[in-house]
């Protein structure tokens, strides 16, 4: 008993071995001489886990101790990827473990290889929040992390006859190592029922929610280890439960279906990510999803608030922060009022601010369509008490600071309210969020400035010192350190291993790329990794691709705005070049898409059917002669991107500008030594600026541009008759070379021509084409490619998660590093 305790403390590489093999033994009861890989990648990872653990008490102990203010971020998404491996490296252990399994017989890079990718997430949003919570630990700053523990993810994706096919993500069938069930913590959840009015003994009305039907929520842990910390906070994912397992009278008198029916439907909250909200039981079940996480967390950070201190609400402020991470925890605002005002008879003045003061909110769009309302009748049916509260903050809003600002302004009120009249009353969650927070922030420079101008003008002339940016980052130490260790590895043997905690140092890698061995060495890394990457390709999709190549890159959600069929238009110009001059003399190129599209959306499903549809003819075709090649690699997520992103020469964010927010694949890819070819939008502005004009192409119409062609009457039409080149590739696309159906592409077309290109690709096209023919040339010289992308990997420090972690504690939750 002594060995197993001491063991669950100690790093060296005899008490990992004690540890795997006592996991192998009394965990898992498994033979050693007979467990299966999947056992060692268990029991490799519960022993990581111990140590993990020893620090993470040792985090809630000093965290208590203190009295510290935590921030609790409220995320629907936390896009986590595989575990063991960050966590070895972040916990400082990795080359020990390593030793450890071989004295063993075992091979850590092969157990690693068992583990899947966590489905609690879709893209940026999810990924970005998972660098979030490896920066507050590696930042030393107090954190917990909400979301819903999710029995399937967004879906696995498959190509059948090109075409997209979902199929579940059962991601949680063989369980995980690194989720800890803390039922003692479970909380209740109502929802429906009916508010009734009633009146104390002393005359005074309050508003009681009855007759509700409830949830439970079973919360689970994962521990987030931060780089050379001793900081471990938490993320912690509700599971939604029944009430009551089953009606045991119902199931006695043989309704075995029926007795059951009750825990299928609650269990159903937390069944899937994003349900299909294309029906009206789709909606509801988001709206109970989106509910139920934040009430859960809610009552999680009000019962340690309680728990903890004997303080008055009024200083509840000052020891939670809550981060909202989009929309999606909007319903926190008017939880919290219920809380404050209906169970601890607060009043309302009161409350409110106490509500202000806590939160604060990350916008993720600018596009209108993508803001998130909810139908009054809907909302009205799930959550009635919340509803009347919003009218109640509604009401208070418009006629006092907007009545104040603007007297008798109708149109100001109807710009501002909450609840939007035209087509059906609806809730803004967005506004919701805007008023309901001390903070709003954009997630680039210019996505901020386009939030105050363009999107709530408004809220920012009466609340202008509640508006900010913060751009967005990653962590340096997934998406370089781990995923690339052989760049890694060179970095630090050159400037030292500062730049994994401190991502400025990197700037002085600027001066190796004039030294031509260090370029060879950074050349020989890359074409490694495009080597495996050729195998990958191989392997899932049947095809041979030259590591010689340039491999072109574009790995994102599949959205018309991300201009996917942008890139798509280009590479049948290309192969149609080709065909008709069997001479041509262009840059050998690997085209390499990735990405999901919802299910619901079938234009971004025909533009996935449409690249694959090229494909196809363009990788069989002996006229092409290995000059082109077309790559859809399947089911992308965070570990495939991990085998993209090192092997990527040329990196595509063709977005409309003014459309994307931010963008964090345009710094993974820079920052893996990938040059970026890009519209002035999102963070590529930022880029921009950090790496210089000399090493990144940029192309196409500006913010200011798109808006001034949409005003004066944008027509595709003439752009399509202005250009041969854009007007055969469409023309091919859509005839029956491809499928051997004239229709099969005839939403692509019209979208692009009929309907009016809302994303503007015939605008930007001819530009694109430009831009991508000096990439071509610039190739050709690959001393100087090096170079700049050299410079790509040394100038994008600022694009660190750290630091826009440390910037949020600084200027919106105000919270202090606490060195544990």
């Amino acid at each position: 008993m002594e060995a197993l305790a001491n063991c669950a403390v100690l790093n060296t590489t005899d008490s990992l071995k004690l540890s795997i093999t006592n996991h192998l033994r009394f965990t898992l009861g498994a033979y050693i001489e007979t467990a299966s890989e999947n056992d060692w990648y268990v029991a490799t990872s519960l022993a990581v886990r111990d140590r993990v653990m020893e620090r993470a008490t040792q985090s809630r102990r000093q965290h208590r101790a203190q009295g510290v203010r935590r921030v609790h971020y409220l995320s629907l998404e936390y896009l986590m990827g595989r575990l063991l491996e960050n966590n070895l490296r972040n916990a400082g252990i990795y080359d020990t473990a390593k030793q450890a399994l071989s004295e063993m017989g075992k091979d850590l890079d092969a157990l690693v290889q068992k583990e899947p990718d966590m489905g609690l997430g879709n893209g940026g949003l999810g990924r970005l929040a998972a660098c979030f919570m490896d920066s507050l630990s590696t930042m030393d700053l107090p954190a917990i992390g909400y979301g819903i523990h999710y029995e399937f993810g967004l879906f696995r994706q498959e190509f059948v006859n090109g075409k997209q096919v979902e199929h579940p993500d059962a991601w949680m069938r063989d369980g995980s190592p690194w989720k800890i069930a803390r039922p003692s913590y479970r909380q209740t959840v109502h929802l429906y029922g009916q508010v009734i009015q009633k009146f104390d003994e002393f005359g005074q009305p309050h508003h009681e929610w009855m007759d509700t039907k409830c949830l439970l929520g079973l919360p689970w842990d994962i521990p987030i280890v931060g780089y050379d910390s001793n900081t471990v906070n938490v993320l912690r994912l509700w599971q939604a439960q029944a009430d009551e397992d089953f009606n045991f009278k119902v199931f006695n008198e043989g309704s075995y279906i029926e007795a059951l029916r009750e825990k299928a439907i609650a269990e159903t909250v937390s069944k899937v990510l994003y349900p299909n909200d294309a029906t009206e039981s789709g909606k509801e079940l988001r709206l109970v999803q989106q509910y139920f996480f934040v009430a859960c967390s809610l009552a999680d950070i009000v019962r340690r608030f309680k728990g903890g201190y004997t303080l008055p609400w009024s200083e509840f402020p000052s020891k939670a922060a809550v981060q909202l991470n989009d929309t999606h925890p909007a319903v926190a605002i008017p939880e919290l009022m219920r809380i404050l005002v209906d169970e601890e008879k607060l009043e309302w003045s009161q409350a409110w601010d106490i509500c202000q003061k806590t939160f604060s909110y990350t916008n993720h769009t600018l596009l209108p369509e993508a803001l998130e309302t909810w139908s009054v009748a809907l909302f009205e049916r799930v959550l009635p008490r919340h509803l009347q509260i919003i009218y109640e903050i509604n009401r208070r809003f418009l006629e006092g600071d907007v009545e104040a600002r603007w007297p008798g302004d109708g149109e100001k009120k109807r710009h501002l309210s909450l609840i939007e009249e035209s087509g059906g009353k609806k809730v803004r969650m967005a506004h919701l969020s805007v008023l309901g927070s001390h903070a709003t922030n954009g997630v680039a420079a210019l996505h901020t400035r386009l939030l105050c101008e363009r999107l709530f003008p408004e809220f920012f002339e009466l609340y202008p010192d509640r508006f900010l940016n913060l751009t967005n980052g990653v962590t340096f130490r997934r998406w370089l350190d781990v995923c690339n260790p052989e760049l890694s590895s060179l970095i630090t043997e050159s400037i030292g291993s500062g730049w994994l905690k401190d991502s400025s140092k990197l700037i002085q890698l600027d001066r190796f790329a004039d030294d031509a061995s260090f370029r060879e060495k950074f050349h020989a890394i890359k074409r490694g990794h495009k080597v495996r990457l050729a195998k990958i390709i191989q392997d899932s999709c049947g095809v041979s691709v030259s590591p010689d190549a340039l491999f072109d890159v574009q790995i994102k959600r599949l959205h018309e705005y991300k201009r996917q069929h942008l890139n798509l238009l280009h590479i049948v110009s290309l192969y149609r070049k080709i065909i008709a001059n069997p001479n041509l003399d262009i840059t050998p190129r690997v085209f390499i898409f990735g990405a999901k599209a919802a299910p619901g959306y079938y234009l971004a499903k025909n533009i996935i059917h449409a690249i694959n549809a090229v494909a196809a003819k363009v990788n069989h075709d002996p006229r092409v002669d290995g000059r082109l090649k077309v790559i859809y690699i399947p089911n992308y997520g965070v570990s495939i991107a991990e085998r993209i992103i090192p092997a990527a020469d040329l990196s595509e964010q063709i977005s409309t500008a003014g459309k994307e927010a931010s963008g964090t694949g345009n710094m993974k890819l820079a920052l893996n030594g990938a040059l970026t070819i890009g519209t002035l939008d999102g963070a590529n502005v930022e880029i921009l600026e950090e790496v210089g004009p000399e090493n990144i192409f940029i192309f196409g119409l500006t913010v200011e541009e798109v808006t001034e062609l949409n005003a004066r009457g944008y027509n595709p039409w003439d752009y399509y008759n202005a250009s041969e080149e854009l007007r055969l590739s469409i023309d091919w696309l859509a005839s029956d070379y491809f499928t051997g159906n004239q229709d099969e592409f005839k939403p692509l077309r019209d979208s692009l021509l009929s309907h009016g290109d809302p994303f503007l690709v015939m605008a930007d096209y001819d530009k694109y084409a430009a831009s991508q023919a000096e990439v071509d040339k610039a190739y050709r010289d690959q001393a100087h490619w090096q170079k700049m992308a050299i410079h790509n990997t040394a100038r994008v420090g600022k694009f660190s998660s750290d630091r826009t972690i440390l910037e949020y504690a600084k200027n919106v939750w105000k919270l202090p590093q606490v060195q544990v």
